[in-house]
């Protein structure tokens, strides 16, 4: 056994050093390799997450949502393999209000052409769910999660199953009654728990991306200020995601194709022609598409203002992302008004959505920095 030293004992100058701790220090003794392992992991998911939102817009612009009637999680992932069941899956269909009062006399072929890409969506949810649960149960077996981390993978899982519940709590409401599309709130809330799992694991990703102690010390040199403001603008910014879910749920931005007027007027004509009252709000195509246009000139204001506290920042990097957010907000607007100039066309569409997704990632980075900025050197300002 080796002898016991004293603890202030002097070292000898041709004694072997000890073994360095490892780069992120006790804290992440161990576990480094986790967290890229993990950050890597993470960064599939929200590559598939960002992919699964961009399908199910095009889901929703090819009317393509309510072709399959049935929620079959496990069975449903085999398409139909015979005549017999295509003409199965089709007698299904016929029997919506969406083939009735919509799509009377479509062909098989047809048909088919929105089967796919509603099987496609709720694929790739599969998919998801299953790159997830293979990531973590393999990660948990190898004790590669590194401290604190187990219940924050754990709720990212049980967050995209949720998804799955609420997306055929949506497709539901489409199937009975005279309901040619889903209900536009039920949209909404699909979507919005959509971008609510992408920001979790792009905050995961970016906090995976550094040393804990490393970001223990850099919130010494918060900016609170300007985290708060940019927490406002996530929000913001999110709650426009929610309005301009909405506008895609009845087909609002094809309403009106005049800007920056409305009808040849500041406020929309007929906006609460809808009885009761509440319902415009979400049912009105004028109304909706006021209130998605408005907030966005709200929203672009506000980003500005916040811009320009970010401008003051001492964190050349935390500018910088700011700059982007900025530039990304102006784009967004832009292909918003050419949505609605040209009554929104599929390619402008998507590329509006896809924009959404860039921008709100966009806001996570930025207030990332504000919460945790990369230290630097005085020369580097």
């Amino acid at each position: 056994m080796a002898e016991k030293r004293k603890l202030f004992e002097e070292v000898s100058a041709d004694a072997k050093p000890a073994a360095s701790a490892p780069a992120g220090g006790m804290i992440d003794a161990g576990k480094s390799r986790g967290r890229r392992a993990i950050r890597a992991w993470l960064m599939l998911l929200f590559a598939m997450v960002a992919v699964m939102i961009v399908v199910g817009g095009l889901t929703r612009l090819t009317d393509s949502g309510l072709s399959i009637t049935e929620w079959r999680p496990v069975t449903g992932a085999l398409p139909p393999m015979s005549a017999e069941a295509w003409d199965s899956e089709f007698a299904k269909y016929r029997e919506i209000p969406e083939y009735q009062l919509q799509n009377k006399g479509m062909t098989l072929d047809e048909f088919k052409f929105i089967y796919w890409w509603e099987w496609g969506h709720r694929q790739l949810g599969r998919v998801i769910g299953l790159v997830w649960a293979i990531g973590f149960f393999g990660f948990l077996a190898a004790k590669r999660i590194p401290t604190g981390w187990t219940g924050r993978l754990l709720g990212l899982g049980a967050l995209g199953g949720l998804q799955g519940a609420v997306g055929w709590w949506m497709v539901s409401s489409g199937l009975t009654g005279t309901m040619l599309d889903v209900a536009s709130y039920r949209l909404a809330t699909h979507l919005g728990l959509a971008f609510v799992i992408l920001g979790f694991i792009t905050w995961y990703i970016l906090a995976l991306s550094r040393e804990e102690r490393d970001l223990m010390q850099a919130r010494r040199d918060a900016e609170p200020k300007l985290f708060s403001m940019s927490t406002g603008l996530l929000h913001f910014s999110f709650l426009q995601i929610l309005l301009g879910a909405l506008v895609a749920g009845i087909d609002a931005g094809r309403s009106f194709n005049d800007w920056p007027l409305m009808g040849g007027q500041l406020f929309p004509p007929y906006a609460f022609d809808i009885d009761p009252s509440w319902r415009n709000f979400f049912e009105n195509p004028g109304l909706v598409q006021f209130m998605h246009r408005v907030a966005g000139y709200v929203l672009l204001v506000f980003g500005i203002v916040v811009w320009l506290r970010a401008r003051k920042s001492p964190n050349s990097d935390s500018r910088f992302r700011f700059n982007t957010v900025i530039a990304m907000l102006l784009v967004q607007v832009v292909l918003g008004i050419v949505a609605v100039v040209y009554l929104a066309p599929l390619h402008i569409a998507l590329l509006h959505q896809i924009g959404a997704i860039v921008l709100w990632t966009l806001i996570l980075r930025a207030r990332f920095a504000a919460r945790y900025p990369i230290r630097q050197s005085i020369r580097g300002n």
